[in-house]
């Protein structure tokens, strides 16, 4: 269960967005995240597997994150798993990009909010 008074309590980095803002940014980049990997399997190719493996452990760390932060309020690991999940996110547009050009465009914004988190997890691991 998430304890919102715990985040409330939190001193926010600069550039913190609102809250409210989270919700709809995640829901677009679910969505370009989505037509991306399909792309990527649409696109004929020899060898897919390490798009795949980057695929899946991107996902994975971001379905990580949430509960590390917010859950068992471990903002360092937290701030371990996001520098890892840009660093597959990378991996993944680096991959996808070279089977399906779009597929890995469209993966950039996605790269971009999760810089800004990693900023936000640091500050927040900074200022409290």
């Amino acid at each position: 269960m998430i304890n919102s008074s715990w985040y409330d309590s939190l001193t926010k980095p600069f550039l913190s967005p609102p809250n409210w803002l989270f919700a709809p940014v995640w829901i677009i980049l679910y969505i370009t995240i989505f037509v991306s990997l399909v792309l990527y399997i649409i696109t004929p190719d020899k060898e897919k597997t390490f798009g795949y493996v980057a695929f899946g452990a991107q996902l994975i760390l971001n379905l990580a994150w949430s509960p590390v932060f917010f859950v068992m309020q471990n903002i360092p690991l937290a701030l371990v798993i996001v520098l890892l999940l840009d660093m597959a996110i990378l991996l993944t547009i680096l991959e996808f990009y070279s089977v399906s050009k779009i597929s890995g465009i469209i993966l950039i914004p996605y790269f971009l909010w999760s810089m800004f988190a990693t900023y936000l997890t640091l500050g927040y691991l900074i200022l409290n």
